[in-house]
C-alpha cells in the first residue's frame, strides 16, 4: 500500500511538471505561425471558401477526431466517461469543420471502442452523405478500422463502396498533387484498416492502412507526449514529398495505474496547445511536414488553427 501511495505521489508530482513545462513554453514562445490570425467566414465549407481550384491536396492540414464516434458510446455518467472521445455527432462534426474522421468498428458493423460499442457504421455513413449532400467542395478523410481485439465484419469492403460509392475517390497516388476541384465530384478518400482481411490495392475505391500512418505514443503525460509527436513528424518526408497522409495526436489518454481514468479531464492536459504544437513546428523546423491533425473533444477553434495554417501554404506564406 505504501509503494502503491509512493508511486502515485510521484506521477502527481510530474505530472504537474510536465503541465508547467508546456504552459511556460506557450508563455515564451507564443502561438503564432503563419495563418494563426485566419478565421474561416464559414467552418462547414472552409475548402470551398479557400478555393477549390487552387487548394492541393499536399497543401491541406487536416483537422481531425480522435475515436470520432463515441458521442453516445457506453452508459451516461456509468461507462460513458470512460470511453466517450467526442460530445458532437459525425454530421456536427463535419459542419464545424472536421475533415478526417477515425472510426472504430467490430464484426456486427456497430462502432466501439475497446469494449463498448454504439451505434451502427451506418449512423456514420448517413451523416457523412447528409453533409455532403448540402456542400459542394469538401474533401474528408474516412478511416475506418477494425478494432483491437475484434474481428472484420464479413465483406466490408463491399459494403462501404455500396454505401459511399460515387463519392469514393480512388486509390491513386496521383491524388496527392491534385486539386480539390480535380477530384470533384469525388469526395471520400476512405482508408480501410482490417486486422486479417486482405487490404484494398492500388486502384480500388478503398485505400490501405499504409496510406494513413502516425505513431501513437500511449502516455498520460501531455509534454512527454507533445515532444514524441515532435520527434517522430521530424521523421517525416515533406507533405510534398510523401505519398501517404501523416497523423498528429494532440491526445493524452487514461493510463490503468492512475486514478483518473475518465477521458475528457486527461485529455485536456493537452488539447490546448494545439496551436503550440504548430508553432513549434515552424521552431524546430518541420511545419513542411504537418498535414493530419487530431484532437478529442474538438472546437471550433482547433479548425480555425488547421483551416489557417492551410490558408497560409496556399498563398504561398508557409
Amino acid at each position: 500500500m505504501g509503494a502503491q501511495f509512493s508511486k502515485q505521489v510521484e506521477r502527481r508530482k510530474t505530472l504537474r511538471i510536465e503541465k508547467n513545462v508546456l504552459a511556460e513554453l506557450k508563455v515564451t514562445a507564443g502561438e503564432d505561425f503563419p495563418g494563426s490570425d485566419y478565421r474561416p467566414p464559414d467552418r462547414k465549407n472552409w475548402m470551398a471558401n479557400l478555393g477549390s481550384e487552387r487548394t492541393r491536396i499536399h497543401q491541406i492540414i487536416w483537422p481531425g477526431t480522435h475515436d470520432s464516434a463515441t458521442n453516445d458510446i457506453g452508459i451516461p455518467f456509468i461507462t460513458r466517461p470512460f470511453a466517450q472521445c467526442q460530445s458532437l455527432s459525425i454530421y456536427q462534426q463535419l459542419v464545424l469543420g472536421t475533415r478526417l474522421l477515425d472510426i472504430r468498428i467490430q464484426e456486427n458493423r456497430l462502432v466501439c471502442h475497446g469494449v463498448l460499442s454504439t451505434y451502427s457504421v451506418d449512423v456514420v455513413f448517413s451523416d457523412i452523405k447528409k453533409f455532403l449532400a448540402e456542400t459542394q467542395s469538401e474533401i474528408l478523410i474516412l478511416e475506418i478500422r477494425t478494432e483491437f481485439g475484434h474481428n472484420d465484419p464479413p465483406d466490408f469492403e463491399n459494403y462501404v463502396v455500396e454505401q459511399l460509392g460515387e463519392f469514393l475517390i480512388h486509390n491513386d497516388d496521383r491524388v496527392f498533387e491534385k486539386t480539390i476541384a480535380d477530384l470533384l465530384p469525388r469526395r471520400v478518400i476512405c482508408i480501410w484498416k482490417p486486422r486479417k482481411s486482405p487490404p484494398p490495392k492500388g486502384g480500388d475505391p478503398l485505400w490501405g492502412g499504409g496510406y494513413l500512418r502516425d505513431n501513437w505514443i500511449d502516455t498520460d503525460l501531455p509534454s512527454t507526449k507533445f515532444d514524441s509527436n515532435i520527434k517522430h513528424l521530424s521523421e517525416q518526408p515533406p507533405v510534398t514529398k510523401r505519398k501517404y497522409f501523416y497523423r498528429v495526436e494532440n491526445t493524452v489518454t487514461p493510463k490503468a495505474d492512475n486514478p483518473v481514468l475518465c477521458v475528457k479531464p486527461v485529455t485536456k492536459r493537452i488539447h490546448k496547445f494545439a496551436r503550440l504544437f504548430i508553432n513549434q513546428s515552424f521552431a524546430k523546423g518541420v511545419a513542411d511536414k504537418l498535414q493530419v491533425l487530431s484532437t478529442d473533444f474538438i472546437d471550433g477553434d482547433f479548425v480555425d488553427a488547421c483551416v489557417g495554417l492551410t490558408s497560409a501554404r496556399i498563398d504561398g506564406r508557409a
